[in-house]
């Protein structure tokens, strides 16, 4: 456990934005301690399950916040940005009671968003301080969070400057232009304690996505149930004809799965067939949101050709607009994957809501995560997206996401996060797909708050049942270097027998390897492959949405899953190939690596607890 001991004191290290399947500009953030560690005292701030940050003393007359200086790697200082520059800034604020918020959690308690607030959240009086300082200092459209946990208000960079003490540059970044401040953001002392972070002092995307397309096109060709599949000219050849728009679920596995131990892709309907969702009812009732950005509308056409060609009933979808609106579509192929392949593995869903947010900078989705938990509508989300957990660290967007997902886990809501294909790594210039970089994790998959969904690859028998899984070689996975471990996952975390308290990633894990990906419709590709954690994680959303549809009260997703997991014993040893053991309702992966990280029996840092047999979990989930 030493070498796991080192991992934690890397920490000072030139980090790099990461992301879950995901890779974005190169950074480096500064102010990190390289005192992290697992004797480190937790901050006194947010949710209080963060590792304290070392700063420096606050001047006279102000007080110390979490957003501290952000250094850009590669980057060319052109001085201090534009005085007349509006910015939109967002003030985290601090949460009451926060320890017996998460005893909430723990006990299995549903609190309503009302509850909430007038027991843990941010006083009246508290908001009003924030609020007639703000206006003081001349913002403009100060706006109040339902939650009150986060202000808004938009100002020049010259009022932001002097509201914060702090410094604003622009720069040139691989080509791109950005802002972010070179000194901390403090607050006045009559704030201390009050304010734990200022959010949009930067707009570096530091979150994004991206999902591994094949290179191939699929045809596109319907089928007949009585249609014979056709058969490659080997046995692990990958076919170029599928049967697409056939009933679910298909009378007919998809060609591939006409060859025993050979990887193969999937529809939706074969999932349910590898992970044994045969009985248990589809998520009819269930609500579930999908964490977005940009323009969604493409991504919503698409989605339908996907429901027609899979053969799925059509899902209400319903577009939350969150901030100003946006024309990107970057993101598209992405929210396309996060609607198909969640609504897919439920078979069919009551709701899909999508959160649209104007940009990936962590800002903007702290933002998006408070308006899916002040809704309350969605019991479910998914966040097919990350970055290196160093950057919202050092921004304090950590510290703020964390308040509202706990929140969340209080309401019964869990959001599903993948949690990179970068290995046990942040990508340092590594593309998607190839490990190597630093190691560090990813975030929101980091946020004990979340359920962390690494990635596998899926094998499956003749007749598309489960046959066994490995760990993907790039699938996320290692030990946060600033989280602590949350207590449900504490008991079965190889660090805890050592006294240690990291966060482990990931939870669950499910198949995310492009050979074994899931087919997909995008209109810039037609009908492909797709893979990534990207997938991953929606399809375990997904199969958390089943487990909902019979059993309303279960609440947050992991205090269930790792219960349900403690108190199985390991059972059959699968024989694959690749092998797997039966631990009750999971299969325990027992082979494969993704780099630093290899899967062993129990619970480890490339697959967690493992997969799920959907029908099985059904059974025992809740006892």
């Amino acid at each position: 456990m030493k070498r796991l001991a080192a991992l934690a004191a890397i920490v000072g290290i030139a980090t790099a934005s990461c992301s879950g399947g995901h890779s974005a500009g190169s950074l480096l953030p500064s102010g990190i301690s390289n005192q992290s560690n697992a004797t480190s005292p937790s901050s006194e701030t947010g949710a209080r399950s963060t590792r304290s940050l070392a700063v420096a003393a606050a001047p006279p007359g102000w007080a110390t916040t979490a957003t501290q200086v952000l250094s850009l790697k590669n980057a060319a200082d052109h001085g201090a940005l534009a005085a007349s520059q509006t910015l939109t800034v967002r003030l985290g604020l601090q949460l009451h009671n926060a320890a017996a918020l998460k005893q909430a959690v723990q006990s299995g308690a549903q609190l309503s968003p009302d509850a909430i607030k007038s027991s843990y959240g941010p006083t009246a009086s508290e908001v009003g301080q924030v609020t007639s300082y703000l206006q003081s200092q001349g913002f403009t459209g100060v706006t109040v969070e339902p939650n009150n946990l986060i202000v808004s208000a938009n100002g020049t960079a010259a009022q932001v400057s002097k509201a914060f003490d702090t410094t604003l540059h622009s720069f040139s970044v691989n080509g791109a232009t950005a802002f972010a401040n070179t000194a901390p953001a403090y607050v006045p002392t009559a704030l201390g304690g009050v304010v734990v972070a200022v959010l949009g002092l930067n707009n570096v995307k530091a979150f994004a996505t991206g999902p591994h397309l094949g290179s191939v096109a699929i045809n596109h060709a319907p089928a007949t149930a009585s249609q014979t599949a056709p058969q490659a000219e080997s046995p692990c050849a990958v076919s170029s004809i599928y049967i697409i728009g056939l009933p679910s679920p298909q009378p007919i596995p998809t060609p591939e799965a006409n060859y025993t131990g050979c990887p193969r892709n999937y529809t939706p309907s074969d999932y349910w067939r590898a992970y044994d969702a045969n009985t248990t009812k589809a998520a009819s009732q269930v609500n579930v949101a999908i964490m977005a950005e940009g323009d969604v509308s493409g991504a919503i056409s698409d989605f339908r050709v996907n429901e027609q060609g899979d053969g799925l009933a059509q899902a209400t979808v319903v577009v939350k607009h969150v901030g100003l609106a946006s024309t990107d579509t970057s993101g598209a192929d992405e929210w396309t994957l996060d609607m198909t392949a969640s609504s897919g593995m439920a078979e069919k869903v009551r709701t899909l809501y999508v959160y649209d947010t104007t940009s990936l900078t962590d800002s903007d989705i702290a933002l998006e995560y408070s308006r899916w938990v002040t809704d309350d509508l969605a019991p479910i989300g998914n966040s097919s997206f990350g970055e290196c957990e160093a950057f919202p660290y050092v921004d304090g967007s950590m510290l703020v996401d964390d308040e509202v997902l706990l929140e969340g886990a209080a309401q019964g809501q869990t959001m599903f996060a993948s949690t990179g294909d970068t290995g046990s790594f942040c990508s340092v210039g590594n593309p998607n797909g190839v490990p190597g970089g630093v190691p560090l994790v990813e975030y929101p998959a980091a946020s004990p708050y979340v359920t962390a969904v690494g990635g596998t690859t899926l094998w499956s028998q003749f007749d598309g049942t489960y046959q066994g899984e490995s760990a993907w070689v790039a699938g996320g996975g290692g030990l946060s270097q600033f989280e602590y471990s949350p207590y449900w996952e504490a008991s079965e975390q190889p660090v805890s027998a050592q006294g240690e308290s990291f966060r482990g990633l990931p939870d669950i894990a499910m198949d995310g390897d492009l050979q074994t990906g899931m087919i997909l419709y995008t209109a810039s590709t037609g009908w492909t492959v797709i893979g990534g954690t990207s997938l991953s994680s929606p399809l375990a959303a997904g199969m958390w949405a089943r487990m909902l549809q019979g059993h309303r009260t279960l609440g947050f997703a992991p205090v269930q899953l790792y219960h349900t997991y403690a108190v199985s014993t390991p059972g059959t040893k699968l024989l694959g190939p690749p092998p797997s053991i039966d631990v009750g309702p999971f299969h325990d992966v027992i082979s494969g690596g993704n780099g630093a990280y290899a899967a062993t029996p129990g619970y480890d840092y490339t697959s967690g607890l493992g997969s799920v047999d959907v029908d099985a979990l059904n059974a025992a989930i809740g006892k």
